[in-house]
């Protein structure tokens, strides 16, 4: 049984669109079960404790309905960035998809990140916000190899079923792709996974990869990295390597990263898939601009 906790707001204002052009942030769940060994959310400086424990926010849906209606300018509200909206609860509390159901009577677009396929369940919800309303679906994938991904990811989605849930998004004329991050130094940067999975993007139809090769390591979240990365690959000396080789450093990129980026783009560039930030935020928004206001210096 799912916990609840106390919320005063739920939908807020980012500080700027520039993020994949998302106007506000929405989180109805705090905690993740995926167990993602990498994840920069178990930070010190998110302050969540007990985070692989998902918890919902009380009174959620009347929140996310009030501040939706105080609302004085309509947009984008984006969810998945600290707490996946489609975890196991979420198959029987349906707050997302409520949550959605509000965004469409309130006239919001909407910009999921997810690693699951009940995503799928909502699309009917999704296709009439977007008769109104921009909607783009991320799904993130850092590598093709379901074993790995189990290994790293062990509460999420097979890679595999991901790209399915992407083939059924784009079949259905969502702006559909793939958040490639992070990408592991020593365990996912190699040429061969980002060849795999930009191949795979392309069959399953994606609009856009979004990558970042490499990724982030602070206070608590190194020690769990560490610690995993002993028990997941022993004998490799892999958190050594990271010590000797990035230190205390917040962005660790890949040894590869340049080779890695000029291998990416050639492959995107070859399937006709966006992977520049204001490509994707063109294209999944066309068509919903709002028109120009004349002013007197336009005659």
């Amino acid at each position: 049984m799912v916990q609840y906790i106390p919320a005063k707001t739920i939908v807020t204002k980012t500080k700027d669109s520039t993020w994949f052009g998302i106007d506000y942030n929405m989180n109805i769940y705090k905690g993740c079960c995926h167990g993602c060994i990498y994840c920069d959310s178990r930070s010190d400086c998110y302050q969540i404790q007990n985070f692989d424990q998902v918890r919902a926010k009380e009174n959620a849906l009347m929140l996310v309905r009030d501040d939706l209606r105080r609302k004085v300018k309509k947009g984008v509200v984006g969810t998945g960035a600290m707490s996946d909206p489609y975890n196991p609860f979420e198959k029987d509390l349906n707050l997302t998809r409520h949550s959605l159901e509000l965004m469409d009577a309130f006239g919001f677009g909407a910009a999921i990140a997810t690693k699951s396929p009940l995503i799928l369940r909502d699309t009917d919800i999704l296709e009439s916000i977007r008769e109104h309303s921009p909607v783009l679906c991320k799904v993130t994938i850092t590598t093709a190899d379901d074993k790995l991904a189990k290994r790293i990811e062990p509460g999420a989605a097979d890679s595999s079923k991901r790209f399915a849930a992407i083939s059924d998004l784009s079949s259905k004329g969502f702006f559909a792709g793939i958040l490639l991050m992070p990408v592991l130094p020593f365990l996912e940067d190699s040429e061969e996974n980002i060849l795999e999975i930009t191949k795979a993007a392309h069959q399953a139809g994606a609009r856009f990869i979004y990558a970042a090769f490499g990724m982030t390591l602070r206070d608590s979240q190194r020690e769990w990295y560490f610690k995993n990365l002993e028990t997941l690959f022993p004998g490799q000396g892999l958190a050594d390597k990271y010590v000797k080789t990035y230190r205390s450093q917040y962005e660790c990129h890949s040894p590869k990263a340049k080779k890695l980026w000029k291998l990416f783009t050639d492959e995107c560039q070859k399937y006709k898939i966006l992977y520049q930030m204001k490509d994707i935020i063109h294209a999944y928004k066309r068509g919903y601009e709002s028109p120009k206001q004349l002013s007197l210096f336009d005659f």
